[in-house]
C-alpha cells in the first residue's frame, strides 16, 4: 500500500506497512469487479485504439493487478508502491513494479502520462488524501479514468453495529490491536468514507464521478455472505465502494 505523510522509525506507519505480517491485498471479488469496470471504460486495444497506460497505485503484492490483467489484454499495466516488501512480491505477478509515493517527490511519472489509475483499498490508509488525489489528478491525462475502491463506513452491518454501540467494521483505534469491533486483524485504516462523502470528495478534487457500485467483503461470516452480496445492488449499503471517475477537463 502506498502511504503518505507517515512517520519513520519503529512504531511509525512506514515501519507498520513494511512489516510482512501486514496484509497488502484483499478481496478477489472486489478486484474482479473493479477490473471489469476499467475494461469497459478503456475498451479493447486494437487498430483503432492504442494501448492504454494503467498505473496500479498502491499495488501491494500485485494481486489486484494480476486479477485485472486478463481483462486488460493489450494495455500496459504498471504497479507502484512505497513498500519495498510489497514490490518484491508484486514483481512475481506483474511485469512492471516501481517504487513511488503520493507526497514528497511524488509519483515517478510526468504530467498526464496515464490513461487510467487503479487505486484499490489505499485511500483509507492515507494521512493526506487531498495530496494523494492531487497527485493522481496530475499523472492522469484530461478525461483519464480513476478506478477507486475503499471500505464503506455505512455498510449495512455497520449501521446496526453503531446502533448497538459497537465500533464499526473497518475502523481502527490502534495499530497494536483490535478494540471494540468485530475482526482480528489490524490493517492500518485511518479514514473511512460513505458513498456520499466519497462522491463529494472526488468532485472537489477535480474528478467527475461516472459510476458508483458495490462489492462484497471477503471477511464477512459465511452465513451472512448472501446478504452481503445482495447489498451490493445498493452501493450506499455495500461493504466496499467501487467508483469509476474521470479527470475533469479535456
Amino acid at each position: 500500500m502506498t502511504t503518505t505523510g507517515a512517520r519513520h522509525g519503529p512504531g511509525g506507519l512506514r515501519y507498520f506497512y513494511e512489516s510482512p505480517l501486514v496484509p497488502v491485498a484483499s478481496g478477489a471479488e472486489r478486484a474482479r469487479r473493479q477490473a471489469l469496470m476499467l475494461a469497459r471504460a478503456l475498451g479493447p486495444a486494437d487498430d483503432r485504439r492504442p494501448p492504454a497506460t494503467v498505473l496500479d497505485v498502491g499495488c501491494g503484492d500485485g494481486s489486484a493487478a494480476a486479477t485485472a490483467a486478463p481483462y486488460l489484454s493489450g494495455h500496459r499495466l504498471v504497479g507502484v508502491d512505497w513498500s519495498q516488501d510489497a514490490l518484491r512480491r508484486a514483481a512475481t505477478r506483474i511485469p512492471y513494479a516501481v517504487r513511488g509515493e503520493l507526497t514528497g517527490a511524488g509519483l515517478p511519472f510526468g504530467d498526464g502520462v496515464a490513461d487510467a489509475v487503479l487505486f484499490s483499498e489505499v485511500i483509507e490508509h492515507l494521512l493526506d488524501p487531498d495530496a494523494a488525489l492531487d497527485e493522481l489528478h496530475r499523472v492522469l491525462r484530461p478525461g483519464g479514468h480513476l478506478l477507486l475502491s475503499t471500505p464503506n463506513l455505512a455498510a449495512w452491518y455497520n449501521r446496526g453495529l453503531l446502533l448497538a454501540g459497537v465500533q464499526p467494521v473497518f475502523s481502527e483505534v490502534s495499530l497494536r490491536g483490535i478494540h471494540g469491533r468485530p475482526g482480528s486483524q489490524v490493517v492500518g485504516h485511518l479514514r473511512l468514507y460513505t458513498a456520499r462523502a466519497l462522491r463529494g470528495f472526488l468532485t472537489a478534487a477535480g474528478f467527475e464521478v461516472v459510476r458508483m457500485a458495490g462489492a462484497p467483503y471477503h471477511d464477512v461470516p459465511r452465513p451472512l455472505r448472501p446478504l452481503d452480496r445482495a447489498a451490493c445492488r445498493v452501493p450506499s449499503l455495500a461493504s466496499i465502494l467501487l467508483v469509476h471517475a474521470r479527470r475533469a477537463g479535456r
